[in-house]
């Protein structure tokens, strides 16, 4: 599924503001220019203030810095001048955001969040000694928020900008005494791709913090980023046989392990130490993505012997073991076990799963038509049973069985968003975008601000047809909701990229791609990069997109696009 489309909001504008918005654009201009001014600040900042949401609502971000920065100046509100600047620099409209900056300054900010804002006006303006003064200021801040927002700042800047930002900021001494800061901080040279700092961080980490094994995660982090697995297995080995008693510390080794694709033993370092349905399930979880049916065995016994009792929790990790290693009578008999109560539901939507893969195609449907129809289940089962009944006939092949379903689970619940969203991916699986486009427009119309929706109709706007100015509104306002969100900054990079501001989607897909590893994300930045002329470095994207997930559809593309060669055979099956 394309990065877009899995995400992990705005403030709805109230009826009453909608009514106000209507009663002021119906009013003529000359009118409303003829109108008396009003002396409160309350009444002259509401047309503003409206407009602005309005043009925020509707992704016009350079309006809507314009229209709150007036909001600002007419209230003397010091939250409205913050608000300002916040959507002047998503805008990336650098005067703007340079003018309320001054307003929020003047009406008395005085926060991390202004020194933070300061930071990044001067970031974008090009101005690196200014920002390491704004980032020096917040360093220096007492407790965690002041070197949170300087981190902020660098995480979401230019990647190249901030890498230097960030050396200078570790030469000159100025990150705090803070075992947190230091492993925040550490874990930002690897995501800039800067293992040279990264590895300066690690030394002067461990000679602050001796003896922190927190120190030794990082460590093993950098050097699985440098490409030295083996030796970052070196160092996690004795780190795991240590954290037996501390179930944070196990976690975290069994996520690094994981990151080093190493399943098994992310799941031995949780089998250390005390047990519960939470390392369990984890277990299971890792053993399954291994494939590794011996081990899961194993716990599968270990576990069917505390089953006594009807523990719906229990039974249900049960069912889903049994499940795995393909025993479907006993997973039938473990899901049909699950006493009452909410977790009854989706035992028997499991249920049905395991009767489809028993050949039982008659039952299962039958099952997910009886929990369709069950006046007794709750509404977010009966709309599961739609869902994977779709899904059902979609690995059947059967087109129009998946498109039925959908119909009766819009029927029953008129203008879901999970059932509208779920027939939305599938017109586009059968690239009928016309048809995907409705759907995701519905959502629209029952939740304007559906950041989910937002992103995924503008990213398929901009990917699958030439409306890019369309494309960018839509993933701008999402931009709004969620700034940080990996997905959304890969969908607004891109969309640069089709309007021709390569060198701007450059920046966005490497911030995107520093966020979150996704094959999709890397596919875009390497055909950014080969269209640019750095073909050795757009390689080297192609090939981390190759291996993270080898039958992407968005690299396929790409790879066709561009004719690059030398990536991994498995990307171009």
């Amino acid at each position: 599924m394309p990065a877009a489309f899995r995400l992990s909001t705005l403030p709805s504008v109230t009826v009453l503001a909608l009514a106000l918005l209507g009663a002021v654009s119906s009013v003529p201009a000359a009118e409303r220019a003829a109108a008396p001014k009003q002396a409160d600040p309350t009444t002259a900042s509401i047309e503003p203030l409206l407009a602005g949401e309005f043009a925020l609502q509707s992704g016009r971000l350079d309006e809507a810095a314009h229209w709150y920065l007036q909001a600002a100046k007419a209230s003397g509100d010091v939250a409205l001048a913050e608000r300002a600047t916040r959507i002047a620099l998503l805008a990336k409209n650098d005067k703007l955001a340079g003018e309320a900056l001054a307003l929020w300054r003047k009406q008395g900010g005085d926060s991390a969040s202004l020194q933070a804002a300061e930071a990044t006006v001067a970031l974008r303006r090009g101005s690196d000694r200014q920002a390491r003064k704004h980032l020096v200021a917040l360093m220096q801040r007492s407790g965690d928020e002041g070197w949170r927002q300087a981190f902020g700042v660098l995480l979401t800047g230019d990647p190249q900008q901030s890498a230097k930002l960030l050396e200078r900021l570790v030469d000159d001494g100025e990150i705090p005494h803070r075992l947190q800061a230091w492993l925040a901080f550490g874990g930002l040279a690897q995501k800039l791709e800067q293992p040279q700092l990264a590895e300066r961080i690690v030394a002067e980490v461990v000679r602050q913090f001796p003896g922190e094994p927190r120190v030794a995660l990082l460590r093993a982090s950098q050097l699985r980023e440098a490409g030295k697995p083996d030796e970052a297995r070196q160092v996690l080995a004795p780190l795991a046989e240590q954290a037996g008693n501390d179930p944070e510390l196990r976690l975290a080794i069994a996520s690094e392990y994981d990151a080093l694709g190493d399943q098994k033993a992310a799941a031995a370092a949780l089998a250390r130490g005390p047990q519960d349905d939470q390392t369990y399930a984890l277990r299971a979880s890792l053993l399954a993505r291994a494939e590794d049916k011996t081990t899961l065995t194993a716990l599968y016994d270990e576990l069917r012997g505390t089953a006594s009792r009807p523990d719906p929790g229990r039974r249900m990790l049960l069912g889903q073991l049994a499940e795995f290693l393909e025993r479907y009578e006993e997973a039938l008999d473990w899901y049909r076990g699950v006493p009452g109560g909410p977790q009854r539901w989706q035992a028997r939507l499991r249920a049905a799963n395991v009767m489809h893969e028993l050949k039982r195609d008659k039952e299962a449907y039958a099952e997910l038509a009886a929990i369709q129809s069950d006046v007794t289940a709750d509404d977010e089962a009966r709309r599961d049973a739609y869902l994977l009944e779709a899904a059902l006939r979609q690995e059947d092949k059967n087109s129009a069985g998946e498109l039925d379903a959908y119909a009766r689970g819009l029927a029953a619940f008129p203008d879901d968003p999970d059932i509208l969203y779920a027939r939305a991916l599938g017109w586009e699986r059968r690239d009928d975008i016309p048809r995907a486009e409705a759907d995701f427009r519905k959502i629209l119309v029952s939740d304007p601000d559906s950041v989910a929706a937002l992103n995924a109709l503008g990213y398929t706007l901009a990917d699958r047809t030439t409306r890019y100015r369309e494309a960018l509104e839509l993933i701008d306002r999402a931009r709004a909701a969620e700034p940080d969100n990996a997905a959304i900054i890969d969908s607004y990079g891109w969309v640069l990229y089709r309007l021709g501001r390569k060198q701007d989607a450059l920046v966005e897909l490497r911030r995107a791609f520093a966020l979150q590893k996704d094959a999709e994300i890397a596919a875009h930045l390497a055909e950014v990069l080969w269209e640019l002329g750095k073909q050795d470095e757009a390689r080297k994207y192609f090939d981390e997109a190759a291996k993270l997930d080898p039958d992407n559809r968005s690299l396929k593309r790409a790879l066709e696009r561009t004719g690059a060669s030398g990536v991994a055979a498995g990307a171009n099956k």
